[in-house]
Formats: structure tokens, sequence, C-alpha cells
């Protein structure tokens, strides 16, 4: 199984593309959680053109609350952020091609959530070339994700 967790996300166009990008990868679900919008809105169907009625989602409060229910069925917790610790995502996609996993993306403002980094099996990073540290979730999620599919 394949999972996406997104936490406080505040763009409704970045989570559509997200369900778009899920459903073109055939990632299982996506988990939404804290002030991360959720279907139905009727500004869905610009941007995720339906995939928000073939992608299964769930909402969580409180995203430690999932993550603890999904390591304790043994998928593995992949975090996307730059810390000391990470790793570059393309040499993890070997250790976990016959894993369950669940990538975590979150906004750029207020980074990431330490409690969640703390509990990941690992840090991805996707390494950037030039001046700018990140990439739009969106775009992250879809470069991250694409890795581990088989």
């Amino acid at each position: 199984m394949k999972y996406i967790l997104l936490d406080s996300i505040r763009s409704m166009q970045n989570v559509w593309a997200v369900f778009r990008n899920c459903d073109g990868a055939g990632y299982d679900k996506i988990f939404l959680t804290w002030y991360t919008p959720t279907p139905p809105r009727n500004d869905i169907k610009k941007t995720a053109i339906w995939a928000e009625n073939y992608i299964d989602w769930e909402y969580y409060k409180d995203p430690l609350e999932i993550i603890r229910k999904l390591k304790n069925k043994w998928v593995k917790i992949i975090s996307v952020e730059l810390t000391e610790d990470s790793v570059n995502y393309k040499k993890l996609w070997k250790k976990y091609e016959n894993e369950d996993i669940c990538l975590v993306l979150w906004n750029e403002i207020n980074w990431v959530n330490e409690k969640i980094l703390q509990i990941s099996d690992n840090i991805a990073i996707i390494p950037m070339k030039w001046k700018k540290a990140s990439l739009n979730v969106s775009v992250a999620c879809w470069i991250v994700m694409y890795e581990f599919v088989s």
C-alpha cells in the first residue's frame, strides 16, 4: 500500500493537485490533517479533475494519530524535509520497494512538526541545484511519489 499524508497544507490547489498525482501514480489513499482542506468542494474540479472521487482519503486533526496507526500496521513513514539527517529520495526507493509506505509532506511556512520527524523511518530530501531550498508541495510530492512506484 502507498499513502500520502498532507499536514497543514493551506493551498486548496496544491491539495487537489496531490489528489490527481495520487491517481496518476496509483497511490491508495491520502490522509489530510490539521487545517488541510478536504473534499467535497466545488473548487476541486478544476485541478483534481474528479480524482477526489477515485482516491480514498481520510481526515485526522492530529497527524500523529494516523502516523501511529500506520506504524502499528508496519507502514514505513518517510517524511520529506530538509534536515541534517535527510537522505536523497533516490537512494530510498530500493530500501522500501517491497514495503508499505506513507510519504509525509507539509507546508513551507511552518516547516515540519518535529514530533513527526522523530517517529519517521526516514527523512527524504529532493536535492536543489540553485538558491531555493524547496519546491511547491504538489511538485515535491509528485517527484518523490513516483520514485516509490514499482
